[in-house]
Order: C-alpha cells, then structure tokens, then sequence
C-alpha cells in the first residue's frame, strides 16, 4: 500500500502549519505541494469532525519574513495567525546565496545570520502555536559538537537554545555526531539518513551496476564516517573498506593539521564499482584524494555519496577528477543550496528529498511513529529485488 493511502489512525497534534524560511523556499513548496496532495486525496470518516478542521486546505505554507534595518539588524514577522497550529519551521543555515544590506554594503548571510532569523520567527509564534518543530536538515554548528581543548561547544548550546524558546521537536540528516543530542535528553531529537535516497537515485542513473560483494564496496573516508559506511554496506550485502588520514601534528594550516596521506584498510577494489559515503563534501578535497586512491587501486568506478554538497572551493577540482575518469558520479541532496553550476554537470546527480520531509511532517502532525521512515531497510530490498529482476526505470 503506498503511503499517501495509508489508513488516518490518529486525529492531528493541531492544524498543520508550515514556515520555510527564505533560505528554504524552493523546497518548503516542494514540501508543501506532497501534503496538499495526499491530504486532498486522503478518505476517512473522521476528516468532518471538528478535530480535523483545517486538515485540508490549498496551502499549509504560513508566511513569515525576517525584514531588517539600514544597520543590519532585523525582526521576524508572521502574516496571519498560528494560534493553536501545530508549526513546522524549515531553515537552510548554508545558504549563502542571500543576501542584505548593512550600510549600504551587500553581506551573504551566514549560518549565524540564518540561525538568528529561526530565533526571530520563533519568537514572533511563541506562546501561541500549540507545538514548535524544527526542522534544520544541515545541524547549525554540527562541525563544532565535541570539546578538545579550551573551545566553545557552539551546537550543543544552540540546541539548547531552540528547546528554551519551546521548540519541541529538531529535525535534523545525518548529524556529524548524533551524540550531541545528549544536550537536549528531554526533547525529541531526530538524525535521519537519506540511504534509500542515494540508493534510488543511483539506480535510476546507473543501469548495469551488479550489486554484490564481488563487484561493488562502500568505502568511508575516514574512521569518523565509520558507523555510516557500515550501515550502507550491511543494508547492500556488500564489503566495506576504509580510509584514515595521516596528518601532520607538528603544523597547524586552515585551523587544521594537515593530511599527509591516507592509508587504507580492506580488501581489494579491483575491478570493483566503489560508493564513497560521507556526511558531506566541503572543500572535497579529502574526497578526491580518497578517489583517487581508489583508482590507483584500479577500482573501476567511483561513486561519491554525500548528504550536503557545499563545494566551498568551487568545483574546477571536481570537473578535473570527472574528465580524468577519476570520478564518476557525485551524488547530494537539495537539502542545502545548490548552485545553478553545480545542477549543470553532467556528472551531478541530484537526490530529492522533499517527498521523505513531507512523510516526517505528515507523520509528527499525527503523533504516529516514525520507525518505518527512519529503518529503510525494507524499503531498500525492495528497490534492490525490482532492480535485479530487470524492472529498472
């Protein structure tokens, strides 16, 4: 049964409401577009009663706007009323496409300024939605969760933050470190991994791959990846290898020790398809490196899986690696901006997952359990079954 049929079991937690921020715009309407949809289209014999007003409407999408001043500073504005709504607010901290004016000078705005306006429009519903979720697919500050040395614990006091103005429910995909939840133990914390995702668009992509432990492994990068890689590889029935970096602890360079190589740890990739799984690409530069000792290995294709592409180097790096046949595909998802670039490349290909935040809202509105979304296991199989029996459109 698809899930857009599935059978309404608990009245909502209260009328749906949804706020993409102006960082999250193109996909809050993506979102907003899956919901109108299957609610439209949904039967119960409930759905008249008053529990259920609202439940069916041409929009849940409550405009909300972050105005500032000719000093930078700003306000969050709502422009109708959330009394009693349950509210579902979506941010894109990466997106430093936006821009505002700050004496006359153009600024990008920052994680820090897009983590200020998810306060500011907090702020404005406070104290008169029935329940304030969150949903950050990129974990402000997720970078920045463990303490080292004398250093600020930057995540862990934003998530405490958001639960002190109210919010309920974080969601988060595939958070450096899950354990910084700990922060927050008594409010409702959430770290979802788009596997079936990579494994659905790969396969719409790619059709001879045999996927088995004779022809294909997943590799981390890095030992911190580690619990990533070996979920994707247990799920797929395929071997895993891994990759350590070899720094230098003598030098500091960019805040960081330098790499001086990688070492691997596995068995043979020759001959081998390998998908390279990791949280995200920043400058990618441990990536490429990680591919092209793959291919020195003489590994016969390289895929590259990573939740966020923030390519914060550009992306000449990349076209170089792809003309060089070094890398084959780069698969993220549109859950942080994309650059018109970027969409452009013949070896990019774009995981959507507007349709998966859709089901995690629909089934939090209802209170209903989110352990089928999150285990995708049977999901995979299926896709894997239809896959090799030759159904692969």
């Amino acid at each position: 049964m698809l899930y857009e049929e599935k059978i309404i079991e608990t009245i909502p937690a209260g009328p749906l409401g949804l706020i993409p921020l102006k960082s999250c715009k193109q996909l809050g309407e993506k979102v907003n577009n899956y919901l109108v949809d299957w609610r439209r289209e949904r039967e119960s014999e409930h759905k008249s009663t008053i529990a259920f007003a609202g439940y069916q409407r041409d929009s849940y999408i409550i405009g909300a706007s972050t105005p500032r001043f000719g000093s930078g500073e700003a306000k969050g504005t709502l422009e109708e009323s959330v009394r009693g709504a349950d509210l579902y607010l979506m941010v894109d901290v990466c997106n430093y496409s936006l821009t505002y004016s700050l004496c006359g000078m153009t600024n990008h705005m920052s994680p820090d300024d897009h983590f200020q306006d998810l306060k500011r429009v907090i702020a404005a519903a406070a104290g008169k939605a029935h329940r304030i979720n969150v949903i950050m697919p990129f974990l402000y500050e997720s970078r920045q969760h463990k303490r080292t040395s004398r250093e600020s614990l930057d995540c862990a006091l934003a998530l405490r933050e958001l639960v002190n103005m109210g919010v309920e429910n974080i969601i988060t995909f595939d958070a450096h470190d899950p354990r910084v939840q700990n922060a927050i133990p008594l409010r409702g914390f959430e770290t979802v991994q788009p596997i079936y995702q990579f494994i659905k668009y790969l396969l719409k992509e790619e059709k001879e791959l045999d996927i088995d432990s004779d022809h294909m492994m997943v590799i981390s990068p890095d030992e911190g990846g580690m619990n990533r890689a070996v979920f994707f590889a247990n799920v797929l029935g395929l071997d895993m290898g891994m990759f350590y970096k070899r720094r230098d602890y003598t030098r500091i360079v960019n805040g960081r020790n330098p790499i001086v190589a990688h070492e691997f740890l596995g068995s043979s990739v020759e001959g081998k398809d390998v998908i390279i799984v990791d949280d995200m690409i920043s400058s990618g530069e441990s990536m490429l490196d990680v591919a092209k000792e793959l291919k020195r290995r003489k590994a016969r294709k390289v895929f590259v899986c990573a939740t966020f592409g923030l390519f914060t180097n550009g992306l000449a790096k990349f076209d170089e690696y792809y003309d060089k046949g070094i890398i084959d595909r780069i698969l993220t998802t549109n859950l942080v901006y994309q650059t018109p670039d970027l969409l452009s490349k013949p070896y990019y290909i774009d995981v959507d997952m507007s349709k998966y935040i859709a089901l995690i809202i629909d089934n939090l509105n209802h209170d209903a359990s989110l352990s089928d979304l999150l285990n995708p296991t049977r999901r995979i199989n299926r896709l894997l079954d239809k896959y090799r029996a030759g159904d692969r459109d």
